[in-house]
């Protein structure tokens, strides 16, 4: 079972523009993730850390390859010894340097492997973050249109009640009904206006979430296609996980660089091995041999001299720092291991909470139309049996009231559903740029800027200054709680779609 394959129906929703260029405005769900794919801050700077962490295999190499130097100096003497006939006033030296390692007892070859592996967890992270940010626009999606949703709903319960105590008040007036029956009404109405005040604030919030994840206005939010493929059962769910989840591969790849680091403090104990070679030139300023002696030019007053050889390192005793910088590694190693079975914990259990959510939402969504149903068919029979008496005005209230809180658990439970078929996707590792189809060019490969910078060797290379790549959403105006005149507060399923 593969991503693509998992995710396909998700794609259906839209064409994805090949141009790297943000779209305008964000009108589908898939349009959304793209949006925040090239925009969102918390990605950017994942990306940017990564390059950061890519840089550690380029400084481990640097370890072993060959260091040249170049020393200089200048000496005045001020005074010099009186038994000493040929010291001279002033000298000038300069001397490149030369030294290559040719063994390092294998610290330079495991830090490179360690640096590595910690390459790899670091792009094991890049994929868990896009997930989680995607998760995070789809909830953000899903909230505004329920929230939306919610704030007509809202509306027309208060449209209806006020209706209601119009209504009231004129069969008051002609005495079919007492003060109370009006007062039922008045008190349903001004509790009705509360919760639509409620809906509204959610709704700018919600708004205001999307903007934050997404860097645009939600501008007309089109239902989201379905989540096609997602596994029967929590035990298929959990298999896919435990091969493709980011944060278990990431615990996975930093054990392994903690046992590289492991062999690089045990290397400490070993020889070392270095080949040097080095030029020195001396320059006396015609004052070797004392200054006004005429026996000066038997003295050359510079000289060049150049030098090779092998230096070994033999470590005998250090004071039981090798032991412990190995004891060291090894509780870290340990702690690593141990971070393995709790990032597997924690996934097992995000697999199975969210897929006990997503089957307990359609439950719900399945008892919620029956609700909407009977509450539809409830209200219209109590209005017409108040119409002749046999029922109360509150019984009315009572009917509407009840059909407006299936309408809200129909409306939350699809939100509700469509978050937890996501969430589980992304448990499995299945919700991330490559799986959503988010190609035409717009991919960012990390393995591009690996590929640039671990063999560098010069040391004058340096990228341009970073510039921000997330959009500002200050000049956004802030969100209002106005909804779409087409919104049919009577049709729950228009409003989320399935």
């Amino acid at each position: 079972m593969t991503g693509r394959s998992l995710l396909a129906g998700l794609l259906a929703g839209s064409a994805l523009s090949a141009s790297i260029a943000p779209p305008a405005h964000a009108d589908t769900l898939r349009e959304a993730l793209t949006q925040a794919y090239q925009t969102n801050p918390t990605l950017q700077a994942a990306r940017a850390q990564q390059r950061a962490t890519d840089e550690g295999v380029a400084i481990e190499r640097a370890a072993g390859r060959p260091n040249v130097s170049v020393t200089g100096n200048y000496i005045e003497f001020l005074k010099t010894s009186g038994n000493s006939f040929t010291a001279p006033d002033r000298t000038i030296q300069v001397g490149p340097d030369l030294t290559v390692p040719v063994y390092q007892g294998g610290a330079v070859k495991n830090a490179i492997r360690a640096a590595d592996e910690r390459v790899a967890a670091g792009r094991a992270d890049l994929r868990g973050t896009e997930s989680s940010i995607f998760s995070q626009v789809v909830a953000a999606y899903m909230d505004v249109l329920q929230a939306e949703a919610l704030v007509g709903l809202n509306i027309n319960q208060v449209q209806v009640l006020a209706t209601d105590v119009q209504a009231a008040g004129d069969r008051f007036e002609i005495g079919d009904l007492t003060r109370t029956d009006v007062a039922q009404s008045q008190s349903r109405l001004a509790l009705a206006e509360g919760d639509l005040r409620t809906a509204q604030s959610n709704l700018i919030g919600a708004r205001e979430t999307y903007i934050r994840l997404v860097g645009e206005m939600p501008t007309n939010l089109q239902p989201p296609p379905p989540l096609p493929n997602l596994p029967d059962n929590p035990n298929m769910a959990v298999d896919v996980a435990i091969e493709r989840n980011p944060d278990l591969l990431a615990a996975r790849e930093r054990a392994q660089a903690a046992r590289y680091d492991v062999r690089v403090a045990g290397s400490s104990r070993l020889p070392r091995v270095n080949v040097f070679t080095g030029v020195d030139y001396s320059n006396f300023f015609g004052t070797l041999g004392g200054g006004g002696d005429p026996t000066i030019a038997n003295f050359a007053q510079s000289e060049l001299t150049a030098n090779a050889g092998v230096q070994f390192t033999i470590p005998i005793y250090q004071g039981g720092r090798p032991a412990a910088l190995q004891r060291q590694a090894q509780a870290r190693e340990g702690a690593a291991l141990e971070q393995i079975i709790l990032a597997e914990r924690s996934v097992v259990a995000q697999v199975r909470a969210a897929f006990a959510s997503y089957r307990a939402s359609l439950s719900i969504i399945d008892s919620s139309r029956t609700a909407v149903s009977a509450a539809e068919l409830s209200l219209e029979g109590v209005r017409a049996e108040n119409s002749i008496g046999n029922r109360t005005v509150l019984d009315v209230l009572n009917a509407e009231q009840e059909l407006l809180v299936s309408r809200v658990q129909l409306v939350t439970a699809r939100r509700n559903a469509y978050v937890a078929g996501f969430t589980l996707l992304a448990a499995m590792g299945l919700a991330e740029a490559r799986d959503l189809g988010l190609d035409g060019g717009t991919l960012y490969d990390p393995i591009t800027n690996y590929d640039r910078v671990s063999g560098q060797w010069w040391d004058w290379q340096r990228d341009p200054d970073p510039m921000p790549v997330a959009t500002r959403t200050v000049d956004i105006p802030a969100a209002t709680a106005n909804v779409s005149p087409d919104t049919d507060p009577d049709n729950p399923e228009t409003i989320t779609g399935e």
